[in-house]
């Protein structure tokens, strides 16, 4: 039973190293909107209807991140994170007008990517991308001697 214990705790603790490893995303709120109107008449009268507003999408992008980028960690607290991502998932649209704008910035406020795609999964996977290839030059700067290491992910996990 001991040994069972202290194998429990040494993988918890190496699960624990891992994930501290991980860079910390926050995902703005999304401010996506859908709008739809119909209009008809005949010569006795005529009538109009029209829907819309916002639709947030945060929480499909939330998912989306987490099945297709597995190594960072989406937090809900933006000055915890690494990165801050921007995502405008646009719903409601046929397939051909859909459009899906990114925006990836590190810590420092720094955007390291920008740019559309047709749909969200592709999004992510260029957002998270860039994460990956940034977050190596980030931890250099973190780790390097002499470095200040205000807010970073280094001095949160001293905290």
């Amino acid at each position: 039973m001991k040994l069972l214990l202290a194998v429990g705790t040494i993988l918890l603790s190496s699960l624990s190293a891992i994930a501290a490893d991980k860079p910390r995303i926050f995902i703005t709120d999304s401010k996506s909107w859908e709008v739809s109107g119909a209009v008809g008449g005949t010569a006795d009268g005529f009538g109009g209807t029209s829907k819309g507003g916002a639709r947030p999408q945060t929480a499909e992008i939330i998912k989306t991140f987490g099945e297709r980028c597995p190594l960072v960690i989406v937090n809900n607290r933006q000055e915890k994170a690494d990165y801050v991502v921007l995502l405008d998932h646009e719903g409601g649209k046929d397939l051909i007008s859909r459009d899906n704008k990114v925006v990836v910035f590190n810590k420092g406020g720094d955007s390291i990517m920008s740019h559309s795609t047709r749909s969200l999964g592709n999004a992510v996977k260029d957002a998270c991308g860039a994460i990956s290839e940034d977050w190596p030059k980030q931890m250099r700067a973190i780790n390097a001697p002499g470095s200040e290491a205000s807010g970073s992910t280094v001095a949160t996990k001293a905290q």
